[in-house]
């Protein structure tokens, strides 16, 4: 049996509205899965998740896989080849020298860091966004917050689990990304900004220097430690599983997106559509300058990448396919929630291309990229507009991705960024076709969904903790995808229709003239 068991990897993704595992083989097939749905909290200004909340959705996340591996296989789980942990990338997470929490975790998506982020990016003449951890620490100093004096680690969500589960402070490259520029040569933190850096604590007087706090980072495949026997009580609450696995390094959702769409070679991208929307681009040179709209992070192995990142995307749309679902039941009707997205999503097609002059902003938070300090979903028209269900359910649509639209232009037409293909996966995309084919008109590129979409973050993770231990000697992280996991991969090509195209251009045009309505919005509804 641990044998058989140890041909298995496990990867875990904590994501913004679930916590997941999945188990697969070596090829990637996936054996077994578990979930726990779970939400962020608004506490003290901040978006927020509580610890106590990690440990119990990732435990109840891992009963349900266990529990699901018994009852198809006839065997207790044990046991398995290796594990990585994932994780809503960037956010702050400090704590003591005693391993204590100093404040709330601050999530991606809170945008009380502007200061600090356009100081940064003008010291380090490097894009420095405002979920950045390195932000929300020099925020927090800042502000003159007390606890900075006591910080001893600085670390993301995915890099305190992985903590907790085996004692190392180490951090995948993709998500340490997030945390502090990375110099893609040396596959470490850059030197330079760290020792600019150090002049601001310096000045702050602050006793300690930022390389201290931080995780050592380390290259998709490299040995990141082993499962203690603390750490497996923490996972398995019923003390089955078997401590001393060995882990990869922990990475960001944007890095296991980029390995479940296997777009880790230059010139190739993806497209994560979920609670939050976000295009990553794999360059094959550097970029002529800094753009406040465009991060630059890392492929698990470090390559440098672009990446446009909303903080929105589907939840506005889930309120009101929602609200449909109430007005069905209403009226006697019970429609399962498959149903209710189906309807709505092929009710967008029938829509006219541009909407037929309706706008909507789904900002539920705020959003750096169009610079809109803080969210309110906003729909508007005008008494002329043509106000029916398929062009409202097309706005919503839209709506999910305009925002990467406008940030996306930067590359596309300032950069001359060339990608032959961009992979979509998440929510967004879980209806066939519908969500696919409107975003191939809107960003001018072939969107592909592979058939292994649908499984996200989670198995990329897996994919990585099967690559630390399964790959062949010097085989990189693109070859062994390519010869391992998707040599035979299918999936659906859409190619950029010119009625879309010309169509989502003049929503476009309408969308950012009313920016100014969605800023009233923001000042005028406190």
């Amino acid at each position: 049996m641990a044998t058989k068991q140890k041909l298995t990897t496990l990867g875990i993704e904590l994501g913004s509205t679930r916590i997941k595992a999945v188990l697969t083989s070596f090829n990637g097939t996936i054996l077994a899965s578990g979930m726990h749905d779970w939400e962020n909290r608004f506490e003290d200004g901040y978006w927020t998740y509580h610890l106590d909340d990690v440990w119990a959705g990732i435990r109840d996340a891992y009963r349900d896989l266990a529990l699901n591996y018994e009852n198809t296989y006839g065997e207790v789980l044990q046991t398995v080849g290796a594990i990585g942990v994932s994780a809503m990338m960037h956010g702050y997470l400090p704590f003591d020298c005693n391993g204590q929490q100093l404040t709330a975790f601050r999530t991606w998506r809170n945008t009380t860091t502007q200061p600090a982020a356009n100081a940064l990016t003008g010291r380090f003449h490097f894009n420095i966004p405002q979920r950045w951890s390195i932000a929300h620490f020099y925020q927090a100093i800042l502000n003159g917050e007390a606890h900075v004096n006591n910080v001893a680690f600085l670390t993301t969500l995915a890099g305190y689990v992985h903590w907790q589960l085996t004692g190392n402070k180490v951090l995948g490259i993709g998500d340490a990304s997030g945390m502090f520029p990375i110099d893609s040569n040396t596959c470490d933190y850059n030197t330079s900004m760290l020792d600019s850096f150090d002049a601001l604590l310096k000045e702050a007087k602050l006793p300690f220097h930022l390389r201290d706090l931080l995780p050592k980072v380390l290259c998709a495949g490299e040995d990141a430690g082993y499962l203690t026997e603390a750490g497996a009580k923490l996972l398995d609450s019923t003390g089955t599983l078997s401590p001393g696995i060995p882990f990869c390094p922990p990475e960001g959702d944007a890095g296991t997106g980029m390995v479940a769409t296997n777009s880790v070679a230059q010139r190739t991208g993806n497209v994560s559509a979920g609670t939050s929307v976000f295009a990553m681009i794999v360059l094959d040179k550097p970029l002529k300058q800094v753009h406040p709209e465009i991060d630059m992070v890392t492929t698990p192995q470090g390559a440098p990448v672009a990446m446009v990142h909303c903080n929105t995307c589907t939840s506005d749309l889930d309120g009101w396919v929602n609200l449909m679902g109430e007005m069905t039941e209403a009226a006697g009707t019970t429609l399962t929630k498959s149903q209710l997205y189906n309807l709505f999503y092929q009710k967008a097609l029938q829509g006219d291309a541009d909407c037929g002059g309706l706008i909507n902003f789904n900002y539920f938070s705020g959003e750096p990229v169009t610079g809109i300090s803080d969210g309110r979903p906003t729909f508007i028209r005008r008494p002329n507009a043509k106000f029916n269900l398929a062009n409202f359910a097309r706005a919503q649509l839209y709506s999910c991705i305009a925002t990467l639209k406008y940030g996306l232009d930067i590359l596309f037409e300032q950069e001359q960024v060339t990608v032959d293909n961009l992979l979509g996966h998440g929510g967004l995309f879980k209806v066939p076709v519908v969500g696919q084919k409107l975003l191939a008109g809107a960003l001018g590129v072939p969107v592909s969904v592979m058939k292994t979409a649908g499984e996200g973050g989670p198995w990329g993770m897996a994919l990585l903790a099967g690559y630390r231990l399964n790959r062949n000697k010097d085989e990189n992280l693109e070859n062994y995808l390519q010869n391992h996991i998707f040599i035979h991969s299918e999936g659906n090509t859409q190619t950029p229709d010119k009625a879309d195209q010309f169509g989502f251009s003049t929503f476009m045009k309408e969308y950012i003239r009313c920016l100014p309505v969605e800023r009233a919005a923001v000042d005028t509804l406190r």
